[in-house]
């Protein structure tokens, strides 16, 4: 169900009003304001009705309407539209959760779909810092870019806690058919954060780029510091892959191991019982002319012949730790 979370105008960096969805451009054309739309779930009824305030490019309402886009900015005049994802885990299922940006002069709306985190910790942090939040567009931009790349760091590092689990139990036994599935799944996680997170970079290039009447040349650094924060994310993810890798490259590095172990003890037994089995077969040629076949200790002479050939080679097996 579409709702407005907050309509609020700002001037100066401190909060001025709140305002209904039908008022957003009396205030936003007002001098030295701007004002800030958040939406849950919006309709195209809502969209529609901030388009003709804003003016917003259909080609921007079209995919807002749409949704399931990749991350992406597009410039449209003076007037930007984004899409950004923020990653969500239900149930051991990971999912994304879509946040569409439209940002002008005098004008900042956010459109979330989905259960991710509210923004309004976002607000709340911009409405206690006014110095920066006088700066206007540009800074609740950068804070909502800021907020949704931070919601990648726990759900990573939930992901690198997990692998490191499984890097113990590999060492402990041998790899299962659900410790096989569970990594595949990670990898899998792992190959979907990327795709959503390497678009970034690009994106936070641009803004760094853009001639926009709303964008300070001042606020460039920030937009360069979430781009570093990107760039360190991209490369953990990296990382996590490797150890991914890794668990499996040692589960199969342990089980030949083991395996190795298993075949030298065949081996090794099967040595030990052919020794009787050869000399067994000999005295069991029935040949006429074979003076042990007449010997009265013969029978107990060939036992005793097995007995320190079998234990003589158990022993050098066992010295060479085969058995």
């Amino acid at each position: 169900m579409a709702q407005v979370v907050a309509a609020v105008a700002y001037s100066k960096g401190r909060k001025v009003a709140d305002f209904t969805l039908d008022e957003g451009k009396q205030w936003a054309t007002r001098p030295e304001h701007f004002v800030w739309i958040g939406l849950r779930d919006p309709g195209s009824e809502e969209l529609h009705c901030l388009q003709q305030q804003f003016n917003l490019h259909e080609l921007a309402m079209e995919d807002a309407i749409a949704q399931h886009t990749r991350p992406k900015l597009e410039t449209f005049g003076d007037a930007l539209f984004m899409v950004l994802y923020s990653p969500i885990r239900e149930e051991g299922r990971l999912q994304f959760v879509e946040t569409q940006l439209f940002a002008g002069k005098g004008y900042v709306i956010s459109a979330r779909y989905g259960n991710s985190a509210p923004y309004s910790s976002v607000r709340q942090r911009c409405e206690a810092r006014p110095l920066l939040l006088e700066h206007g567009e540009d800074f609740v931009l950068y804070a909502l870019l800021s907020f949704v790349m931070e919601n990648y760091r726990p759900l990573m590092d939930c992901i690198h806690g997990e692998l490191e689990d499984i890097e113990q139990t590999v060492l402990g036994r041998p790899l299962s058919q659900a410790d096989v599935e569970r990594i595949h799944g990670l990898r899998r996680d792992l190959l979907r954060l990327r795709r959503q997170i390497a678009p970034m970079v690009e994106i936070c290039q641009e803004l760094q780029q853009l001639d926009f009447p709303f964008i300070d040349k001042h606020m460039r650094p920030y937009f360069r510091d979430i781009a570093i924060h990107v760039t360190r994310l991209l490369e953990d993810l990296t990382g996590l892959r490797e150890m991914a890798d890794h668990a499996i490259e040692i589960g199969l590095l342990l089980e030949s191991s083991r395996q190795s172990v298993t075949q030298r003890k065949f081996a090794a037994w099967a040595a030990i019982l052919a020794f009787p089995t050869a000399v067994a077969g000999i005295y069991g040629m029935n040949f006429q002319n074979m003076p042990e076949l007449t010997w009265q200790y013969g029978y107990f002479g060939v036992l005793g012949i097995i007995t320190v050939g079998c234990v003589g080679l158990f022993a050098n097996f066992k010295r060479m730790n085969w058995l």
